[in-house]
């Protein structure tokens, strides 16, 4: 994920192609939502039936199936590369839990199917398991490093879908998020190096970042509130006192993006929407699964440093980075899903107006409308659009607007 993305990713086709070879309206809103005069929760819409955004999320999943899904149920990273990327499987995954928990079964075909796929990647060579970064659509080739945060989003995904099914179905997600969990906790990827956290990857240890790391704690708080197995709890603390240890920065009330392994301790103080957008979730899961009020105030702080730092106020949407000026549907997006979390928590509309007008934004600025797909980068004014279209950047398109449309 973010800047080292490209990077690996360029890793990843390499070692596919070696494999193949042999065989992302204008309304004024406060910075600080704490002042809003609405504090009402909304009522949910019917299956969203009513809401444009629900009508935008189909029509992102019918550009997802003509062309991103494969025939092996699968979803290319893009449409010219015929490879599949883990991250971008399971984004597309959460993306129809959401739609199924919003009240649209048709969904759970793709989302089974796909399930069923990731098997492909998983590495059932070694004890512990862990998921592949890449593979042939076919599901051949699967290999590359494993990464953490990649992991743990499968994971995570996993007990959503976990949430929307039932019977042997639902075991199997609930299996393969502990399957996940066991290998991160066997990964060898926590260690005492500045006082311990996950590297990124099972490969050279050369970055412990936020995102990484706040991942990993969201899934064992969520195992920990299925399971009640304590080893689950122990390891949330444990990441959870590492974050806020060494990656928070008390003066901006926002989270680093990452530590410099190679024996340089060098901290990166670029902020970026999503990194906070996973540590402000994993403060609302630490509240409610731990039964701590403390981190819902904590989670509402960081959103409002969000909505101070990490908001282009001219635009009306989250920024990438701090150091980054282009916006991308995935990683800004992002930003959407942990308002809509903070609104669902305390019921004050100013968070859904951020979600909103961030998603509004994408619409406007990044989305094609003839097919609707999402192009993957842009200046912060429009301009200089990047028309590639990634699978991840659909599938986060698709799933923020559907948790929208629950609200507006």
């Amino acid at each position: 994920m973010k800047k080292q993305h490209f990077i690996r990713g360029l890793a990843a086709l390499a070692f596919i192609a070696t494999m193949a070879s042999c065989k992302k309206d204008n309304v004024k809103i406060n910075a600080d939502p704490s002042k809003a005069k609405d504090q009402t929760t909304s009522h949910l819409k019917v299956n969203g039936s009513t809401s444009a955004y629900w009508a935008k999320a189909q029509d992102t999943h019918a550009f997802v199936v003509g062309n991103i899904l494969t025939s092996y149920n699968s979803y290319k990273v893009n449409l010219t590369t015929n490879s599949c990327y883990e991250w971008y499987n399971v984004s597309q995954i959460y993306a129809d839990a959401a739609m199924i928990q919003a009240g649209d079964s048709r969904y759970a075909s793709y989302m089974n199917n796909s399930y069923t796929w990731m098997n492909h990647m998983w590495d059932s060579s070694a004890p512990t398991g862990g998921y592949f970064s890449a593979a042939n659509v076919d599901g051949s080739g699967a290999g590359g490093d494993k990464y953490v945060d990649d992991n743990s989003l499968s994971g995570l995904v996993y007990l959503d879908a976990y949430n929307v099914t039932t019977g042997t179905t639902q075991t199997n997600y609930l299996n393969s998020a502990k399957a996940v969990a066991n290998w991160l906790m066997n990964s060898g990827l926590w260690d005492t190096t500045y006082g311990g956290g996950f590297w990124w990857h099972s490969g050279t240890k050369d970055l412990k970042p936020t995102q990484t790391n706040g991942l990993a704690m969201q899934l064992f708080l969520k195992l920990y509130q299925v399971t009640g197995q304590t080893y689950y709890r122990d390891w949330a603390n444990s990441v959870k006192t590492w974050l806020e240890t060494n990656m928070f920065d008390s003066t901006t009330g926002l989270y680093i993006w990452k530590i410099d392994g190679g024996g340089s301790g060098t901290k990166h103080t670029e902020k970026f929407t999503y990194d906070n957008a996973i540590m402000l979730e994993a403060d609302l899961l630490y509240a409610t699964i731990m039964s701590n009020s403390s981190y819902t105030t904590k989670a509402q702080n960081l959103g409002i440093s969000m909505n101070t730092t990490l908001w282009n106020s001219t635009y009306h949407v989250y920024i990438f980075n701090t150091t980054d000026g282009r916006i991308n549907p995935a990683w800004c997006v992002w930003g959407s899903q942990a308002m809509i979390r903070l609104y669902q928590t305390d019921g004050n509309t100013a968070w859904l107006d951020y979600a909103q007008q961030n998603i509004d934004y994408m619409n406007s600025k990044l989305r094609n409308v003839t097919n609707y797909g999402y192009y993957t980068f842009c200046n912060f004014d429009g301009s200089n659009i990047d028309t590639r279209m990634e699978g991840v950047d659909q599938a986060w398109m698709q799933r923020t607007q559907i948790l929208l449309s629950n609200y507006r």
